[in-house]
């Protein structure tokens, strides 16, 4: 028995198999679902999943359990197109923006959930964001949250409206996070570092005190204090980088912001 038993009967679809549909299909797959039971849809399919017992392009299963749409919004349109109506299908995207009333449309009456990873799922170490519509019963939202359990840790929102912020936020922050690592290096090199060791001295921090704030469970403000000695080099640091004005806490707020709105535009259709 597996969580994935219903699915393995009756069939998972997935359109879309890029980055994040390649990360979700690889936690599936090692979780227990069968390739023979997986649909995937996508014309431009990796050379690593062929010859690996999918379905790969063929036609979809009468009532499949699942519909996962993993493709970038600018391209759901499209893709939806590609899909028949569907009757008691759990339909789960994870496209940034389009909301679940625009689902709602080309699914009429089937159970819905909205989910927003961020890229750590490719090795596992993700975390999604879901809601459900009003048709989406608790057993449709376990089954959603078992699905993006394998690549990593899944919370429960409270009303959509918060999913452009959690876009903003989880959804596009590994990507400031890799703009950090950069920055970092970089003014290392400007204090005399090769390169090479600014870069490796860089990634090894971040990586390491993202791990001890995960293991620790421990507010941030506090990790921070614990680190900072008074008139110490760390406090030089702080002072610049917490300036109120010019620092990194106004900057953060204006870089979410700006990804929230971004999010937002996508789901009135903006291109």
């Amino acid at each position: 028995m597996t969580e994935f038993d219903d699915i393995n009967a009756r069939g998972l679809v997935l359109v879309g198999c890029g980055r994040m549909g390649g990360a979700m299909l690889k936690g599936w797959l090692a979780r227990g679902l069968r390739p023979d039971a997986v649909t995937v849809i996508d014309p431009n399919l990796a050379p690593e999943w062929q010859d690996k017992g999918l379905r790969v392009n063929a036609d979809l299963p009468g009532n499949p359990a699942v519909l996962v749409l993993a493709v970038k919004p600018q391209m759901m349109a499209d893709a939806l197109g590609q899909v028949p109506k569907l009757s008691d299908t759990l339909v789960v995207s994870v496209a940034a923006g389009t909301t679940i009333a625009s689902f709602e449309a080309t699914f009429p009456g089937a159970p819905i959930v909205r989910v927003m990873p961020n890229t750590p799922a490719a090795i596992g170490q993700g975390i999604s964001a879901m809601i459900g519509n009003s048709r989406a019963t608790a057993a449709h939202l376990d089954l959603a949250e078992a699905l993006m359990r394998a690549v990593g840790r899944v919370v429960r929102l409270d009303d959509e409206g918060q999913m452009d912020a959690v876009t903003g936020l989880s959804g596009s922050g590994p990507a400031y996070v890799f703009h950090l690592i950069e920055t970092m290096a970089k003014a290392g090199e400007a204090q005399g570092l090769p390169a090479g060791l600014a870069l490796e001295l860089a990634r090894a921090t971040v990586a390491g005190a993202g791990a001890l704030a995960v293991h620790e469970d421990e507010d941030p403000a506090v990790l921070r204090q614990n680190v900072t000695s008074p008139n110490g080099t760390t406090a030089a640091g702080l002072e610049v980088l917490m300036d109120q004005d010019a620092g990194l806490p106004p900057l953060m707020v204006r870089t979410v912001a700006a990804a929230t709105e971004r999010g937002r535009a996508l789901g009135r259709g903006e291109a």
